[in-house]
């Protein structure tokens, strides 16, 4: 699993907070013990996450550590069983069976079960037949046969009860994901709900069925073409393929090849299933508020009745040493960039630790060599490095992207270079510590994340690692000397490594299918399975809400020249976050962003840029400015001991900054090259361009930008000096950490600000249009055709948030929403679908109605028709209704607002012009909801809005008579969406 380098946090436990400081001589061991229950489980000394690791009689493992910041359980259910098992005639194949563990056993969506059964065993024989056939005629007339037989099969069961029974808990984030190794199954359950949800995924997990499964392909087809639209995916493959000429990193895709998707046997699905997914090749993890005993207990009564099999992966191809650069090339619309990737060995090995420690050293987001040498002195538009770590082999990538006029192998050679540095040991010996410390405060951010626990948790399962060693692992970093490294580094990278270009240019390998003309399946909302109903009717403790009391929450204390400081205490650790706020952005000043972003590249009369990162760095302190429309904050967080010294630091920056005209230079020339790379990504022209445009017309913030020619004449100095200015305004702060009195002693002595503050500039108004009538279409050359459709509402009313929460929940968004199963699952028309009524972040601004398609293109018509339909006659059911009312009411009793949270949610309350937790009001009136009161709240906001609509697509492929009876046709050049000059004329 990767590290999170790029921002650090800094939120760890007062324990490791002092072994940062000094090494901890405890040692670190695993021990055996039994709990009250009988049920044995190891722990390990030291361990900071409090694991009990317990094993099943069946083999199955299971991961349990406690958080008690909210009451949810974070859940994974881990397989070790990914594309690298795929056969090699079936590639895409565990992915695929993701989709499908889905869809329900013999209880679970079915209506009846043994007719059923007979048309699934019908449709299972003519995809064999389909796969073995050669002529297309024939192929074509067995899958309208395939088409006919699963509509028939869909009279006997009901689309996605899973996910709405899953959803009846209350349950968030359901999905699951596939790798080369794992597929792993996610939720986050409120805590009351454990034994209900033991109970559906223990029935799920006990056995595979393949219903609705040529609507379901269809839908992966749709993901595998959002892969042929992803530049990113497609040039991660060719470095695979470079790394891994044999292995099946490389030659296997998770997603599959084409040819395979359109050819699958449920055989081998089934097959597949059986042989992998059993108990001793699975893991469950429960991060959460729960009782160790109990919960394995519960555990052990629902997944330890599943049984064990003997479990053989196969063995996978060796690779032969790199011993000269391999090239690779790939082509796409998108922005040219360039990466060099290093085998290594696997996870567990000494070397992971010593390119994990390289790899810091090389970028940590701050002082690193890349860090300093490239991207803060601007010598490329952006590098970086990362390593990866698998089962087999693992791989360390180096990324980077040309300025303007600057070649590929310009910024590849730029990247060796520091590789050449690290070689040479041309980096402070200071260094090793400070990244360790580094990993350690990033880790334990981890550690105090549910979420982000249990993904450690799955992850060390998959990987076969024992979690003594994950334990241990960083003091061992610690241990590793300057010259073992540099030994290690001259030995290591040589010209052992694959590059890829990213070129831009049309790619030959894209595949275009046809619309194979789905029937549509029914759906059978309105029935129910015997398992959902006996499901239903079983009890959990309810979960009673908790509501914040904002006043009491935040409290406030002042400078001694009177800055009003808002605080809350952290209750857990030693870390604080503190924020200099300032209510105007660059609404109220068009400069104000350009220049807090150049004070990133200035350094001062003292330290150079450069200089000042590794000062920050090596107090273990993290500083930023940043900007947005209408504020501006000047953040500082970090171990709250070197507060003092931190602000310190950052006040001599913000009072001594010295500008630079070379720097400015090149910081203008990063923001036209970043405004060329910007307008070649297809989701900034969608959700960027094309979304403000259809909101504002030419009239938005999104527009109103500085040509380059402007900004080549601005003087630096000016610049530095608007950000030294702000001093002079209105300001407030935020602090969350321990001893507010020390907080505000270190801002008496070092925030030295006028005794009359200024008031700020007036805003600029950007006033939003009237939708309807209008369709924005941007040609890009892409195998899907995105849409995006968008109709203003009435202003902001916080009465209204009950309703469209409850509306989004059944209508809109998740996998059991009307939109999703009619769109998806019923018609197979778009992998990605979803509608929302859309409250406004700020009192008096409009609400939207919004609906999003991302379609194969020969598909668009059928699918423009299939979300206008439902735009226009909301269907009714009104077990789905109560369904998407109960999950809304436990989600919002099983949710916590915590820590630092209270203040920046009541943040946004204040905006919408709400004092209080709204959140009460909302679970209330949701409480007394009927279906006749969101079919009130549709007709009233949805039903009849004029839409302004955005396509983005290739125009070769859209069908614009389709498109004309929504709305006048405009193609759009992105130039003019963004404001853009045609041609950058850059100052050298």
């Amino acid at each position: 699993m990767k590290h999170l380098k790029l921002t650090v946090l800094f939120l760890f436990m007062a324990s490791l907070v002092i072994s940062c400081k000094k090494e901890n001589k405890s040692e670190i061991k695993t021990i055996a013990s039994t709990d009250a229950k009988g049920f044995n489980y190891e722990t390990v000394t030291n361990d900071p996450t409090g694991l009990r690791l317990y094993t099943l009689d069946n083999g199955l493992k299971v991961y349990l550590s406690q958080n008690s910041d909210e009451p949810k359980i974070q859940t994974y259910i881990a397989v070790r069983a990914g594309s690298n098992y795929d056969p090699k005639e079936s590639t895409g194949l565990a992915h695929y069976l993701e989709h499908m563990v889905f869809k329900g056993t013999d209880e679970i969506s079915s209506l009846d079960w043994e007719k059923e059964k007979g048309y699934l065993k019908q449709i299972s024989d003519l995809y064999e037949a389909h796969r073995a056939e050669k002529d297309p005629a024939k192929k074509l007339e067995l899958y309208k046969q395939i088409d006919e037989v699963s509509l028939e099969a869909s009279n006997h069961c009901v689309a996605n009860e899973y996910d709405k029974m899953v959803s009846s808990l209350g349950a968030t984030g359901t999905n699951a994901h596939t790798w080369f190794e794992e597929t792993v199954y996610k939720n986050k359950i409120p805590a009351n709900e454990l034994d209900k949800w033991l109970s559906l995924e223990s029935e799920r997990f006990s056995q595979l069925v393949l219903r609705l499964f040529h609507t379901e392909l269809e839908a992966v087809f749709e993901e595998f073409n959002r892969g042929q639209d992803n530049d990113w995916r497609k040039q991660y493959a060719a470095m695979l393929d470079g790394l891994f000429p044999n292995h099946p990193y490389g030659q296997q895709s998770t997603i599959g090849i084409g040819e395979h998707l359109k050819n699958p046997s449920m055989v081998d699905i089934h097959n597949y299933f059986d042989k992998y997914y059993v108990p001793n090749n699975m893991a469950m993890v429960l991060v959460g508020d729960f009782e160790f005993e109990e919960t394995i207990e519960k555990v052990n009564n629902t997944f330890g009745k599943l049984e064990k099999k003997e479990v053989t992966h196969p063995t996978l191809p060796k690779e032969e040493p790199i011993t000269s650069p391999i090239i690779k090339e790939v082509f796409g619309p998108t922005s040219e960039s360039v990466s060099v990737a290093f085998r290594t060995e696997a996870i567990g090995t000494k070397q992971e630790k010593m390119v994990t420690l390289a790899d810091m050293i090389l970028a940590n987001g701050n002082a690193g060599l890349i860090d300093l040498n490239l991207n803060q002195k601007q010598v490329v538009q952006y590098a970086g490095c990362s390593p990866t770590f698998l089962n087999d082999y693992g791989y360390h990538t180096f990324t980077g992207a040309p300025k303007a006029g600057q070649s590929l192998d310009e910024v590849k050679d730029l990247l060796l270079e520091q590789v050449e540095k690290l070689k040479k040991g041309e980096f402070e010996d200071w260094m090793i510590e400070a990244v360790v410390n580094d990993l350690k405060l990033s880790q334990t951010q981890q550690y105090e994340n549910s979420t982000a626990l249990a993904s450690i948790y799955y992850n060390a399962f998959i990987h076969h690692e024992n979690w003594e060693q994950k334990v241990k692992f960083l003091d061992e970093l610690k241990s590793i000397t300057k010259q073992e490294l540099v030994d290690f580094a001259n030995t290591f990278y040589k010209d052992n490594y694959v590059v890829t270009y990213k070129r831009k240019g049309e790619d030959n390998s894209i595949v275009k299918v046809e619309n194979p003309g789905i029937t549509p399946v029914n759906l059978n909302r309105d029935k129910s399975s015997e398992y959902l109903t006996n499901f239903s009717n079983i009890e959990a403790q309810p979960l009673q809400p908790k509501f914040v009391d904002y006043q009491d929450a935040i409290k406030k204390t002042a400078t001694n020249n009177g800055i009003e400081v808002s605080y809350i205490n952290n209750e857990l650790n030693d870390l604080f976050d503190m924020n200099i706020i300032f209510d105007m952005g660059s609404d109220n000043d068009k400069k104000l962003g350009l220049a807090v972003g150049y004070m990133e590249y200035v350094g001062t009369d003292k330290y150079s840029a450069e200089e000042l990162k590794k000062e920050f760095y090596k107090l273990g302190i993290k500083y930023y400015v940043n900007t947005g429309s209408e504020k501006t904050y000047v953040g500082l967080n970090g171990l709250k001991e070197n507060l003092p010294k931190g602000l310190e630091l950052l006040e001599h920056l913000w009072t001594n900054a010295v500008p630079d005209q070379e720097a400015y230079n090149k910081y203008v020339q990063s923001i036209a090259k970043g405004r060329q790379d910007n307008k070649t990504q297809k989701g900034s022209i969608l959700f960027n361009g094309l979304m403000n445009y259809g909101k504002y017309g030419e009239n938005s913030r999104l527009r109103d930008i500085f040509k380059v020619s402007e900004l080549n004449a601005f003087n630096p100095q000016d610049l530095v000096d608007k950000v030294k200015e702000m001093k002079n305004f209105n300001q407030r702060v935020f602090y969350y950490g321990k001893d507010v009195d020390a907080a505000v002693a270190a801002l008496n002595t070092h925030h030295i600000v006028p005794a009359d503050l200024k008031e700020y500039p007036e805003a600029t108004v950007y006033t939003e249009k009237e939708t309807g009538g209008n369709v924005y279409f941007v040609d890009y050359d892409m195998v899907q055709s995105e849409m995006l459709f968008l109709a203003k509402g009435e202003p902001f009313k916080a009465e209204n948030m009950a309703a469209s929460t409850l509306f989004n929940t059944y209508f809109g968004s998740g996998l059991s929403s009307i939109v999703f199963q009619e769109i998806r699952e019923s018609k197979s028309l778009a992998y990605s679908a979803f509608a929302s009524y859309s409250n406004a972040s700020k009192k008096d601004d409009s609400n939207y109605v919004m609906a999003y398609m991302g379609t194969q293109a020969n598909k668009m018509p059928q699918a423009v028709d299939a979300m206008m339909e439902l735009m226009t006659n909301m269907p009714e059911a009104e077990e789905q209704f109560n369904a998407a009312k109960e999950a809304t009411l436990k989600k919002i009793a099983a949710q916590r607002i915590t820590k630092s949270n209270i203040f920046w949610t009541y943040e946004g309350l204040q905006k919408r012009g709400i004092t209080n937790d709204h959140r009460e009001e909302m679970y209330n009136t949701i409480k007394d909801m009927s279906i006749e009161d969101l079919r009130g709240f549709f007709n009233e906001n949805i039903k009849g809005e004029n839409y302004n609509v955005m396509v983005i697509g290739n125009k070769d492929d859209i069908d614009f008579e389709s498109l004309q009876k929504l709305g006048e046709v405009q193609e759009m050049d992105i130039d003019y969406l963004f404001n853009y000059e045609k041609s950058q004329e850059i100052k050298q």
